[in-house]
């Protein structure tokens, strides 16, 4: 049962990260450079990922989701780098990745910045999910799958 709720929360961060990201595509109308487009291609398969492993129980699925999360932890902090630096790095797509399209009235965050708590909270639900599978010594442990 506590492998389920570790793989719920994961997949409603991921959930509430994709709906965000959308938003602010097809709501806002802001159009996401190339990193925002590889920080999606990351994120929005774990949504369907998490919630069939969260309804089947499967503490296995942190070898597909741990993958993704980490890649796009890594970019995310990549993109969040480059425009607090205000570094000229420019996407084919859209413009510079540095320009700041959006940031929220509290915490100053911007895109990337919300994109980095997601993948952060994503990869702590499955890395705490299977710390606890493990010292649990269960049949769920990621061992056995």
């Amino acid at each position: 049962m506590r492998t389920r709720i570790w793989l719920l929360a994961g997949t409603l961060f991921a959930l509430t990260a994709t709906a965000g990201s959308l938003f602010f595509s097809l709501g806002l109308g802001l159009y996401p450079c190339d990193l925002c487009w590889y920080q999606r291609i990351l994120m929005y398969p774990l949504v369907p990922i998490l919630g069939v492993a969260a309804y089947e129980e499967r503490v296995g699925v942190y070898r597909t989701a741990l993958p993704l999360a980490v890649a796009g932890l890594a970019l995310a902090t990549y993109h969040s780098y480059i425009q607090r630096a205000g570094t000229d790095g420019f996407c084919s797509v859209g413009g510079s990745c540095a320009t700041i399209q959006w940031t929220s009235p509290i915490l100053d965050l911007t895109i990337p910045n919300l994109s980095l708590v997601g993948f952060a909270l994503v990869t702590l639900t499955l890395v705490g999910m299977v710390r606890q599978a493990a010292s649990a010594g269960s049949s769920t442990s990621p061992v056995s799958g």
